[in-house]
């Protein structure tokens, strides 16, 4: 019997059907590897998966805080997908995101007991120019000198924290706070209105749904937009039509920075009410992921954000009743990512058996 086997072999053209069945297999395979896991630390694997995907939607509760767990990141995945389909790699929307919540901060803190809920406005648009501020660094450090934008967007990432903590250890730090590095409460005018007694899902989840549409509208139904992509896919045909990539530089940052900083604004004025250094949480870099399992398609991301948000609820339980480390929730969201690596390369090759004399099965 001749000895067979397995071969990668070129598409004739990119399958459309492993574009849609590749995150659903990259999510079987991390649930497999997942459950391999948690045997290894000597776990119930069951209890496990039941901690990381039934307890976040088993009561209307729950489910609101996957909900608010999942508004930031589709907020700052969306703005990363404009940035990545007009082949810009930002890298660095942690930053842009924590920029955003100190320029939210800083209005918040203006406040005074009777001041009305018109701040929120101000709020909210605060933190967008924040981030739109930090992703312009980038822009600007690409655009005059050529630099990498992602090693500038990440490298300021860096500087980001080292500013929020000069603030909550410094100038901003409450002085009835028990010593604590956070600013005082902000005002209850301050905050983002709630939609729901009892829940803490806010108006951003609205935001964030409008910003779906929006996006999809920007990248697929204006002329904007479809530069934007050309100038990803063909630089040079996207000069030739006569698009400026300077421009879509410029528009793929500060988008994506001003909704990393919605994002930051959103947090600390909504679940948060004050800031303090643990508003930093690694939603720029898992937006990464967000963006890149939903497709970078506006409507993907919304069930990636959702999918994304287990992970952070279902890690935090894990620490509590399985006495497991928080980490877990970053080794199940880069098991998700490579696992997406590599199912994607059945988007462009196929499996072929292939025996010992060269024929294929």
């Amino acid at each position: 019997m001749a000895n067979l086997s397995l071969k990668l072999e070129v598409r004739p053209q990119p399958s459309k059907a492993w574009g849609y069945g590749s995150p659903l297999l990259a999510l079987v395979l991390t649930v497999l590897i997942g459950i391999a896991l948690f045997m290894a630390l000597g776990k119930d694997p069951v209890r496990g998966l039941l901690v990381f995907f039934w307890e976040p939607i088993k009561s209307g509760y729950a489910l609101g805080e996957l909900v608010v767990k999942a508004t930031p990141l589709l907020v700052i995945a969306l703005g990363l997908a404009v940035c990545f389909r007009s082949n810009v790699w930002n890298i660095g929307a942690e930053g842009q995101y924590i920029i955003g919540a100190i320029a939210a901060s800083g209005v918040a803190l203006l406040a005074e007991k009777t001041t009305g809920g018109w701040i929120v406005v101000p709020v909210v648009l605060a933190g967008i120019a924040g981030g739109m501020l930090w992703s312009g660094l980038t822009a600007f450090l690409r655009d005059k000198f050529n630099a990498n934008e992602i090693l500038v967007s990440l490298m300021l990432v860096y500087v980001a924290v080292q500013v929020l903590g000069y603030l909550v250890y410094g100038p901003w730090k409450d002085p009835l706070g028990y010593n604590f590095p956070q600013t005082k409460t902000f005002e209850a005018a301050t905050r983002i209105p709630r939609l729901f007694e009892g829940s803490r899902m806010s108006i951003g989840v609205l935001l964030a749904l409008a910003g779906v549409a929006a996006v999809w509208v920007f990248l697929f139904r204006t002329r904007a937009g479809f530069a934007q992509q050309v100038g990803g896919l063909a630089p040079a045909a996207a000069r030739y039509a006569g698009f400026s990539s300077r421009k879509a530089l410029w528009t793929a940052l500060l988008v994506s920075g001003g909704m990393a900083g919605l994002a930051g604004a959103l947090e600390v004025a909504g679940p948060i009410g004050q800031l303090t250094p643990y508003v930093p949480a690694g939603y720029g870099f898992a937006a990464i992921i967000v963006a890149y399992v939903g497709r970078l398609h506006p409507v993907g991301m919304v069930f990636s954000a959702l999918l994304m948000s287990m992970f952070y609820i279902g890690g935090e339980l894990a620490q509590s009743r399985l006495g497991l480390p928080k980490s877990l929730t970053g080794v199940f969201q880069g098991l998700l990512l490579f696992s997406l690596l590599a199912c994607d390369t059945l988007v462009n090759y196929r499996l072929k058996w292939v025996s010992a004399a060269g024929g294929t099965k």
